[in-house]
């Protein structure tokens, strides 16, 4: 279970088409962001990807640190290369989260320094459920509707 996530269960987003290139998400919750193609100042998909990655891990490694000591500065940069090749198509590759993070000095910020390593190995490895299935690498099952 993640940080970020407090237990197991069904997950699910609602996309309706704003104009052409342009599309409106609505979580369960009422949350609401619009989505482009990239010809706006939208996120795109393959960028709310590498920010979903980042977010998820960044959530993990923040209740883990911040019980010791809160950060002054916190950043993350999550990267990759969007490469299409025969066989696989479209996808990213070489996907990288940079944590970049100071806290105070003394006792608690000790304390926080020693745990920021570990929380994001714990992260990666078992924590954050966006990057645990992409790196698990789990199917997606698509089907069409015509209304």
């Amino acid at each position: 279970m993640s940080a970020e996530d407090p237990g197991a269960g069904h997950r699910s987003v609602d996309l309706e088409r704003v104009s052409r290139g342009h599309y409106r998400l609505r979580n369960e919750r009422g949350g609401c962001l619009v989505i482009g193609d990239g010809s706006g100042e939208e996120f795109t998909p393959v960028e709310l990807l590498l920010a979903a990655i980042a977010g998820c891990s960044s959530v993990d490694v923040d209740l883990i640190t911040s019980r010791r000591a809160e950060p002054e500065e916190f950043t993350v940069l999550a990267s990759g290369e969007k490469a299409s090749e025969p066989g696989k198509g479209n996808h990213m590759t070489d996907i990288e989260v940079t944590f970049r993070v100071r806290f105070p000095e003394g006792e608690g910020g000790d304390a926080a320094r020693e745990a920021f390593p570990r929380s994001v190995a714990q992260s990666r490895d078992r924590l954050c459920t966006v990057s645990r299935t992409v790196q698990l690498g789990t199917p997606v099952q698509m089907s069409a509707e015509d209304l």
